[in-house]
């Protein structure tokens, strides 16, 4: 039983626009976004569009999505059998369900819901919730869903949330100096580890770049990732390339690219990463000269 999100998925994917190798950067645009009533039995509207593709990717990272949760809106309660998937919100708050249990969580926050349990979202402010939703799938490209049903509006809400869940909350981030050989210190935390997840997803990152920092050139062998700009702007170093980037900006990092960032602004520079390995538990990092 698929749900109406599943044909929407497919049709607003850049897997189905034919994007391939070489779209490296692209930028949220809610313009592009697109109508969606009743996402996997859900209440209210959804807006979304798609930023990125499996076709971009070597790894299974499926795809990332950006959109809004419009106010009494949100996505029903759903299974996936073969992938994994996660809701983040960047500001205002949601409740998050995984498995049947509620929790209200304020933004910027991610909740990762790991192969086989089930999951739904749902705003219930009067506010737009600025959205995403990122899966990585145990087989290339391939979309699953089972609905329950189910749009959790006026659910039991538990005040500590028994799922797991990561907040991008800049009070955590810890210092790191030189970052692979970059310019002064940085601000830096993971957020969530490999051991979280079932599939190959090994981390969510929150990075941030304080004015006149950088982050040195490296690339991986093993995992590919995905740089998210939440904030700020600067220079991005791909390769030989260097490309301004700035708030909302996507980054597909493949296998072996080379890549370094600098803030050449006059406020921080502050990324979201997501990292996905060719094989589980396969994290590297080589610094580039």
């Amino acid at each position: 039983m698929l749900g109406v999100l599943s044909l929407v998925l497919l049709l607003l994917s850049p897997l189905a626009a034919g994007h391939a190798r070489g779209a490296e950067i692209v930028k949220a645009d809610p313009s592009s976004y697109r109508v969606t009533r009743g996402a996997h039995a859900g209440a209210g509207e959804l807006l979304f569009s798609g930023l990125v593709g499996a076709k971009v990717f070597n790894t299974n990272l499926t795809f990332v999505h950006r959109g809004v949760l419009q106010p009494k809106g949100g996505i029903g309660h759903h299974f996936h059998s073969h992938m994994e998937e996660m809701f983040i919100i960047l500001d205002n708050e949601a409740e998050f369900t995984i498995n049947g249990r509620t929790s209200r969580i304020a933004g910027p926050a991610v909740v990762p819901c790991r192969m086989g349990s089930s999951h739904a979202v749902y705003n219930p402010t009067d506010r737009p919730t600025e959205w995403m939703n990122i899966a990585v799938g145990t087989r290339k490209g391939e979309y699953d869903s089972f609905d329950l049903g189910d749009d959790r509006v006026g659910a039991p809400l538990d005040e500590t949330p028994v799922f797991i869940s990561g907040r991008l909350d800049r009070s955590l981030l810890r210092p790191a100096e030189n970052q692979h050989g970059g310019k002064g210190t940085v601000q830096y935390r993971r957020v969530l580890g490999p051991a979280v997840f079932y599939t190959n997803w090994s981390y969510v990152d929150h990075l941030v770049l304080p004015p006149g920092t950088s982050v040195g050139k490296k690339k991986h062998a093993g995992v590919e990732e995905f740089y998210y700009v939440m904030s700020g702007s600067g220079v991005a170093q791909l390769g030989e390339q260097q490309t301004a980037i700035e708030k909302d900006h996507g980054l597909s990092i493949l296998l072996n690219d080379v890549h370094g960032f600098e803030n050449n602004g006059n406020s921080d520079l502050e990324f979201m990463i997501i990292g996905v390995a060719k094989e589980k538990w396969e994290l590297d990092t080589v610094a580039v000269e």
